[in-house]
Order: C-alpha cells, then sequence, then structure tokens
C-alpha cells in the first residue's frame, strides 16, 4: 500500500514562490521585489541582499548545499556551474554565505559554449543574470539539494548567448504593441501583456539493459539500423490504452518530483506508437513554461534511470512508427485576465479579437519560413510531413467557424457566427453533448484551437524558447504597425474594419483547413506561393532575411550579428550531428555488422557442405546464401562509400552553410543507402547471430 500523498500539499514545496517569499522577505522587500517582477522595475542591490540572505536560508532548511545559475545556452540543453554556500573565515571557522552580488551575476567561459564567432576562443568571459520573473528552485537528486536560479545568459560585451534572454525581450516587445492596441479600444485597466505557452511533450521509454546494447542509441538517440518488427501500430493499441505497470512506477514518482517544483504536470498518457508516451502541462507565463519544459525534458530522464528504462527524447528514434513532437500552445491575455484570442459568443461582432487574430495570420504569413526555422532540428527533418507530424509548409487552420465570418468581411459585413450546437450520440443514457463550432484539424502545423493557437512542429527534443520569441516578436511587428496606422485615423471603427479586411485578403493563401498530409495540398501551397522548407538546412537561411534582421532589430530583440550567429551555430550543430551519426554508422557496420553477418555467412556455407556431402537438396540454403551475398556486398559498398563522402567533406574548404548542404545532400544520402541493405541482412540473418537488439525486442520488451 503506497502512502497517501496530498497533491496540494506537494505541489511547489521546492520553489521559492509568493508564497515563500511573503514568509521570508520583509514587507517592503517583498513589495519592491514584486514590482520588479510584475512592472520590469529596476532591482535594487540592497533588495537582491536581503532576497539572497532569505533564499539561502530558505533553501539550506531544506537540506540544501549547493547553488547554481541555472542557465540554457545554445547547445540546446541546461548549464549549470554548482557553488557550495560554505565559506571559510579568516580564523578558520566555516559559515555559510549566499550574497546579493552572487544571486544577481555569476561567471562562466563562454568561449566553451557555442557563439556562432561573436566570441573569439580567447575571449572567455560570459555573464549569467538572475531572472526572478522565474522562481527559484530546489532540485534533489544524488548530489543531494541544489538551488537552482533560472538566468539568462550573455557575452562580456552583452550579446545574448542564450535561449532565455531573447525570449524575455520578446515579451517587453509584445507587451508595449498590444497595449498600444488595447488602449485605442479603451482599455485602460490592463497594465501588462502576459504571454501564455503550454508544452505538450512526447517520448519513448525502453529498458536500460537493451539502451545500453545499442550504440546508435546511446550517441546519436535514434536507431540508425533496424527492420520493421511483425507489429508496429498498425492495430492503434497502445495509443491511450492502459499504462503499465513498470511506466506508471515511473510516472508517478515524475509527477511528484516535478510537482515539488512547481511544474504542473496535468496529463499523462500512452501515445500511438509502441513504448510512446506523452506528458502535458498546465498553461504558464512563455518564460515560466520554458524553464519548466527544460525541466520536464531533464527530470524524463533522470527518473527513467531510476526504473532501469531509457528516456528517448529524438524527434525518429525508430523508423516506421510515429515520431515525437511538442505541441506549443500559444496565446496572449492580460494582467486582468482577458484573453485576447478568446473569440466570445459571437466572434463576429468582437473587433478586438478579429484584429489580434489577423495580426497573427499576417505575422506568419510574412515569417512563415522563419517560424519553420524556430521548429526544425536534425532529428526533426525524420518526423516532419510523416504520417504523424504536420508537413514542413506552414499554414494556419482557422476552422469553419472563423473562416466563414472572414469570407463574410471579405465580401461585405460579418453579420452571423456559426454556433455548435447540440450533438446527440444515439443513446438515450448517455448525455447530450455541447457540440464546438470547429472540429480539430491535427495535420494543421499553426492551428486556431478554441482561444490559443497550437503550434504542432515543435520537436521533442528542443526548446519551446525559439518557437515563442519568434512568434513574439513577428506579432508585435504587425501589432505595431497596426498601432501606427489606427492611432491616426479619423474614424477608429471604419479603420478597424478595413484593416481586418485588407490583411485577411492580403494573407488569407496562408489559411488551409484541409488535410495537410496530402500531395494535393504540397501542389496547392506551391500555386499560393508558400514556402516548402523540407529540411533545417533550408530553413535556417530565414534568421538572415533582410525582413528578419528589421524586425528583430526594430523591437530590440536581436541584432544583425545576434541574428548571424545563430545561423552559424545552426549549421555547425547540423554538420557535427549529422558526422556523428555516420561515424556511428561505420562504427557499428565495421565492428559489429559485419562480423557478425559474415560469421553466419560461414555458418552457412559450412551447412552447405555438409548438405551436399550428404547428397541432400541445398537449393533452400544456397537461396538464402545468395540474399546474404548479394546484401553484403552491397552494405560493404554503400559502407565505402558513407567513409568517402565523411572524408570528402572533411576536406571541404567552404562556409558552414555549404558544408551543411553537402552533409545533407551526400552524408545523409549515404547514410541511408547504407541502412537499406543492413536491414534486409537483418531479416536474414539468424536472430542469435544478430549483434544487437532489434526493434521488436525494443519496442515491446518492457
Amino acid at each position: 500500500m503506497q502512502e497517501k500523498i496530498s497533491i496540494v500539499e506537494l505541489y511547489g514545496t521546492n520553489v521559492f514562490n509568493d508564497t515563500q517569499m511573503r514568509e521570508h522577505l520583509p514587507k517592503k522587500i517583498y513589495k519592491e521585489l514584486q514590482q520588479t517582477i510584475k512592472e520590469g522595475t529596476e532591482l535594487n542591490a540592497s533588495v537582491a541582499e536581503v532576497v539572497a540572505n532569505a533564499m539561502k536560508d530558505w533553501a539550506m532548511e531544506r537540506g540544501a548545499t549547493h547553488f547554481t545559475h541555472w542557465f540554457q545556452p545554445m547547445t540546446g540543453i541546461t548549464a549549470e556551474k554548482h557553488d557550495s554556500f560554505l565559506t571559510i573565515e579568516d580564523n578558520g571557522r566555516a559559515i555559510t554565505e549566499f550574497s546579493g552580488k552572487e544571486l544577481i551575476k555569476g561567471e562562466s567561459d563562454a568561449s566553451s559554449f557555442p557563439s556562432g564567432g561573436l566570441r573569439a576562443t580567447f575571449e572567455a568571459r560570459g555573464y549569467t543574470a538572475w531572472d526572478c520573473t522565474s522562481p527559484a528552485f530546489l532540485r534533489e537528486d544524488s548530489a543531494g539539494v541544489t538551488l537552482c536560479i533560472p538566468t539568462a545568459f550573455c557575452s562580456y560585451t552583452g550579446e545574448a548567448l542564450d535561449k532565455k534572454t531573447p525570449l524575455l525581450r520578446s515579451v517587453e516587445a509584445i507587451n508595449k504593441q498590444a497595449l498600444r492596441i488595447l488602449r485605442l479600444f479603451g482599455n485602460t485597466t490592463s497594465k501588462k501583456i502576459n504571454i501564455y505557452a503550454g508544452a505538450e511533450q512526447e517520448y519513448f521509454l525502453i529498458d536500460k539493459d537493451l539502451y545500453k546494447q545499442r550504440k546508435d542509441l546511446i550517441f546519436t538517440g535514434r536507431t540508425l539500423f533496424g527492420a520493421a518488427p511483425p507489429k508496429g501500430q498498425e492495430l492503434d493499441d497502445h495509443y491511450f490504452g492502459s499504462i503499465k505497470e513498470r511506466i506508471a512506477k515511473f510516472m508517478h514518482e515524475l509527477n511528484i518530483e516535478l510537482w515539488k517544483m512547481g511544474v504542473s504536470a496535468k496529463t499523462q498518457h500512452n501515445e500511438v506508437a509502441p513504448a510512446q508516451h506523452e506528458l502535458a502541462l498546465i498553461y504558464d507565463t512563455c518564460n515560466i513554461a520554458t524553464d519548466h519544459n527544460q525541466i520536464v525534458m531533464e527530470a524524463l530522464k533522470r527518473i527513467a534511470s531510476h526504473h532501469g528504462l531509457a528516456c528517448l527524447l529524438h524527434e525518429k528514434p525508430f523508423a516506421g512508427v510515429n515520431g515525437s513532437g511538442k505541441h506549443n500552445n500559444w496565446s496572449i491575455g492580460t494582467d486582468d485576465g482577458q484573453n485576447l484570442l478568446d473569440p466570445g459568443k459571437t466572434p463576429h461582432e468582437n473587433a478586438q479579437f478579429l484584429l489580434f487574430l489577423v495580426a497573427i495570420i499576417k505575422a506568419v504569413d510574412s515569417h512563415a519560413g522563419l517560424l519553420r526555422h524556430s521548429a526544425s532540428n536534425p532529428g526533426n527533418d525524420h518526423r516532419l510531413g510523416a504520417g504523424e507530424a504536420p508537413p514542413a509548409i506552414v499554414s494556419i487552420f482557422l476552422g469553419d467557424q472563423l473562416t466563414d465570418i472572414f469570407e463574410q468581411i471579405e465580401h461585405g459585413e460579418a453579420t452571423s457566427s456559426i454556433q455548435g450546437g447540440r450533438m446527440k450520440v444515439g443513446v438515450n443514457t448517455l448525455p447530450v453533448l455541447k457540440k464546438d463550432a470547429t472540429d480539430r484539424n491535427r495535420t494543421s502545423p499553426f492551428a486556431f484551437t478554441g482561444n490559443k493557437f497550437e503550434f504542432r512542429m515543435v520537436p521533442s527534443s528542443g526548446s519551446i524558447s525559439g518557437p515563442n520569441f519568434i512568434l513574439n516578436t513577428i506579432v508585435a511587428d504587425v501589432l505595431q504597425e497596426f498601432a501606427d496606422v489606427l492611432e491616426k485615423a479619423e474614424d477608429f471603427t471604419t479603420a478597424v474594419h478595413d484593416l481586418i479586411h485588407k490583411t485577411y485578403v492580403e494573407h488569407k493563401r496562408v489559411i488551409f483547413n484541409g488535410n495537410g498530409y496530402s500531395q494535393e495540398w504540397v501542389k496547392e501551397a506551391e500555386k499560393r506561393g508558400l514556402p516548402n522548407l523540407p529540411t533545417m538546412v533550408d530553413a535556417i537561411p530565414a534568421l538572415v532575411y533582410d525582413s528578419t534582421i528589421k524586425t528583430f532589430e526594430r523591437h530590440k530583440v536581436l541584432n544583425r550579428l545576434e541574428l548571424a550567429s545563430r545561423a552559424e551555430i545552426h549549421y555547425e550543430a547540423y554538420i557535427k550531428q549529422i558526422n556523428i551519426e555516420a561515424k556511428t554508422m561505420i562504427d557499428i557496420a565495421s565492428k559489429q555488422i559485419l562480423p557478425a553477418v559474415i560469421k553466419y555467412k560461414n555458418i552457412l556455407v559450412d551447412t552447405i557442405c555438409n548438405i551436399k556431402k550428404l547428397e541432400q537438396d541445398s537449393s533452400v540454403e544456397e537461396s538464402i546464401l545468395s540474399d546474404i551475398t548479394k546484401n553484403v556486398k552491397l552494405f560493404y559498398e554503400n559502407l565505402q562509400l558513407l567513409e568517402k563522402e565523411i572524408q570528402a567533406a572533411h576536406c571541404l574548404e567552404c562556409s558552414t552553410q555549404e558544408q551543411a548542404v553537402f552533409y545533407r545532400d551526400h552524408v545523409a544520402k549515404a547514410m541511408e543507402k547504407l541502412r537499406k541493405p543492413a536491414d534486409a541482412l537483418e531479416m536474414l540473418v539468424d536472430e542469435g547471430s544478430w549483434p544487437f537488439p532489434t526493434y521488436g525486442e525494443l519496442l515491446f520488451n518492457i
């Protein structure tokens, strides 16, 4: 019998939240800190000193011995350097100390993190700066209890070297421009705009002992070889199915860990593919939501090992079954509780809602390539456009109700809204259900889902910072344009109507309510002039488009150098990832598959010789041997080809963009060629002779 746990009492116990601040801080200090958090006023050094001491006392009461500035560099994961609270005085006496200076600022070797040329190797200094808008938390693990302080990370010369800084800047940008629009509609009470996000995290769990036998999973996070098992996901029996005991125990510990850290884990279930699962969080401000999603990914991996499991966050760890994404739910609201994306009961009469909606439509259409880039990494190249994921073409799903309203506006005035009504399910004992006005569209990359947008392209292993700071910035830019027009208008009501009409007509090409998986849509999108960027390498240039640079510099989110550095970092990341995968394939092919196949081939040859000595029919064995010989020959030829392509890539004297293109067009394609005969050989060679666990073992042995 498990000990009963009160979720309410447990939630947030390891967070220095508002409750803890009220309890541990003097009223004056608490008030000043809240003013900084809510209104963005500058933090006084004396306030930081008191907060630091209170934070230390609170953390040490719960067993903390160390603190760390927890930040998110451009590596895609978090980083931390642990410092003890312990200080030794001149007389040798040990005391504990944590100053305001230590809270506010930390220092790290910036040259050891990706900078895209912003920092030379010898220019090492970088700073971490306390983000007081995201609460500090305690992490309990084998190292003990550590106080984690969310921070931004910048270079000595002030450039952003992380994923948090542009996100915070983008929030300020959209806050400024959205408030201008609200004031024009007569709203004088809202003081701040909040951007909300909620991430739905998909992941795979496999047995850790089997994981350790797969070099490809260890080094790259995905299987580079593997024939399809007899059963995959075709029966749809795993989706929402009963959660297995071993997985349930993992989820139980995960929930407790997350709840203690104030992470609002809400929904958990089996996903479509075997061994695939999902965890969804309650919405929060996008900065905190981004931090929480990083905490979730770290906790998934750490806690999985407690149960003899390995967590795979890669977008496509197994060929032939669904990959993993991360749906980023995005909305915009006010500090006094108004959701600006809530259409209300009669959305055709809600001019404010329609204006914000067309602003988002224009932003997405104008910067579709940039938004596509925000959801790109090497793993997502294997996922997007497949059976379970949106295509690489960015489009918007509005649904029947809103599309009908805009069509009315296009041809005159909107006078009605399609209503949902009620749905009878045909069984008297079941209740009559309220029917939504619009069905959902799971094939859309960017779908309106009632009072928010769901960006479904985001990769499962990636940070949601990129999609959110890009969305915030491009929408802020359109809102600024709208505000500039409306503030000069003589007749505000007419000007709003005309602006909604004009914007919709000019950008309706990006709206598509149909099947995004179909080839017909690919052809239709091309006719509409929508960009189709199938790979990460295709999408990176959007970072340095003139339109991108002007937009991001206009709102002081990222400057030209910062954008160029991020493009360079992403090209390098792609090159390095594909290079690691290719070298891993060569290692597995040379040291495991070839020896195993040759050994089995020799056994088969001996068997055939023995059969012939007995003057028996050996035609079956000879046929198998022929198939193996044919495939092993092709396998070896393709292995040599891959080695040749990698060598050619290393000898290139060109830009990182050109090198990334070479890796995509030559190395990655040579990897595909090598895999095909390997997977065929797996089906020909005796299972006991195959050198590592198969898909069937990995996906179903839990």
